[in-house]
């Protein structure tokens, strides 16, 4: 089952200087903050920051649609035309993410939750 997007990662140059501005914007304080992730959940989302793109390689915003089996989306999506870009593996917590380009080279994301 796909339960929409609701993580949202953006690269950014300088994290304390975003973090002040995504800080403002979303008028709450980070829920995760370290020198190479902030986060913060907002509305039932989560909006994280990656300095220099992280090791996925961000170069703009990118979209993350949390489902069920990600393997099996991963799968229905490359059926279809997508192409992996970065493979499902655990970031910690048992929580799975990977990514994929749609056919226009869009890079879009998954995450599965444990």
């Amino acid at each position: 089952m796909n339960h929409g997007i609701k993580t949202v990662l953006h690269p950014v140059a300088d994290l304390g200087k975003a973090k002040a501005v995504y800080a403002a914007l979303l008028e709450t304080q980070p829920a995760a903050d370290s020198e190479w992730y902030v986060g913060f959940d907002v509305a039932g989302q989560h909006i994280g920051l990656v300095p220099g793109g992280g090791p996925q390689g961000l170069t703009g915003p990118t979209a993350y649609w949390h489902v069920d089996d990600i393997e099996a989306k991963l799968a229905e999506v490359t059926a279809a035309g997508a192409t992996v870009k970065e493979q499902p593996h655990d970031v910690g917590g048992g929580r799975l993410v990977a990514s994929f380009t749609d056919t226009d080279g869009n890079v879009l994301g998954l995450v599965q939750d444990k």
